[in-house]
Order: structure tokens, then C-alpha cells, then sequence
């Protein structure tokens, strides 16, 4: 009997474990999209800073410094 309920209780260890992979697996997948999710808003925010950043170089070579400078 005792190595009955050694079995039993193994398998309900297994089956414990195995829940937990897939709730695991589960918040992986979750993160991943969020990082993917968060790598397509950096790359527009990035492209906008840059686009920005020229714009702003454009309009100051136009500029003269004043001769106070």
C-alpha cells in the first residue's frame, strides 16, 4: 500500500507541475507581445525624434547668429 500512495502522490505532484508550465508558458507569451507591442512604439517614437531633430538642424542653418555671439 505504501508504495501505492508514494505513486499516487507523485502523480498528483506531476499533475500540479504541469499546470504550472502552462500558467508560466502562459504569462511568456503574455510578455513577449507586450515587448513586441513596446519595440513598434520605440521604433515610431524614435523615427518621430528623428525626423524632429532634422527638422529642427533645417530651420537653424537658416539662422544667422547675432553678432553679439
Amino acid at each position: 500500500m505504501k508504495n501505492d500512495d508514494q505513486i499516487v502522490e507523485m502523480q498528483i505532484k506531476i499533475a500540479f507541475q504541469e499546470d504550472l508550465i502552462q500558467d508560466l508558458n502562459q504569462i511568456v507569451i503574455s510578455q513577449q507581445a507586450q515587448i513586441d507591442q513596446l519595440n513598434k512604439a520605440f521604433s515610431v517614437i524614435n523615427s518621430r525624434i528623428t525626423s524632429i531633430c532634422a527638422e529642427i538642424g533645417n530651420v537653424n542653418q537658416g539662422e544667422e547668429i547675432p553678432p553679439h555671439y
